[in-house]
């Protein structure tokens, strides 16, 4: 992943700050929205998860020939809680992936998903990400992301702390670089995305 978004990196943004990037959030709010469609198909159990099983299933049905190391490799770089099933924020990391691997394969499984609508979504996603990644090593640091909010807020005092503030956000496991995985994680918080509202439903 960090290979393709150094890759992807290469090719520049279209994002001028990062105020472009918090005006994208309601259309990225609803294209998110229509995954967890995708998901709950996927989810042949309704366990609000999907395993390697339904995925495998998922992928016959589509006639996608993973091997199953492979899916388990998919697993892999989206489970970031390491367990064996896979929640909904991860799912949209996994499209996300899916969205990134190039493969003539994948762009056609990509149609039969439903994935097309999505492309932009992702394209945002993708394009939000190399924006913060000044040096373009695949990986945003602190000063990256105080860096992009300095040049919205014209330098104000405050821009500093809230810099420090969404990286911590997007740092989970507080190594000091941000993964594209990362964030895609705390950017479906920001939106308003995660597993929270399966909880809402059941009330």
């Amino acid at each position: 992943m960090v290979e393709a978004m150094q890759q992807r990196a290469q090719k520049g943004t279209s994002l001028k700050s990062f105020n472009s990037v918090i005006m994208k959030f309601p259309k990225i709010d609803e294209s998110l929205r229509n995954c967890r469609t995708i998901f709950q198909q996927f989810d042949e159990d309704s366990n609000g998860e999907i395993d390697q099983e339904e995925l495998k299933h998922c992928f016959q049905k589509l006639d996608i020939s993973f091997t199953d190391e492979e899916i388990k490799d998919l697993f892999e770089a989206c489970d970031i809680y390491e367990h064996m099933g896979m929640k909904f924020n991860e799912f949209i990391v996994f499209l996300c992936l899916v969205y990134l691997l190039n493969d003539p394969l994948v762009s056609e499984a990509r149609k039969r998903m439903g994935l097309g609508n999505l492309e932009p979504t992702f394209e945002t996603l993708v394009d939000s990400f190399v924006f913060l990644d000044k040096n373009k090593d695949g990986y945003v640091s602190k000063n990256e992301v105080i860096e992009a909010i300095n040049e919205t807020t014209a330098g104000e005092r405050s821009s500093g702390r809230i810099g420090v503030k969404r990286f911590e956000e997007m740092d989970w496991d507080k190594n000091g670089t941000v993964t594209f995985k990362e964030f895609l994680f705390a950017f479906t918080r920001w939106v308003g995305i995660d597993d929270n509202e399966d909880e809402d439903d059941e009330e």
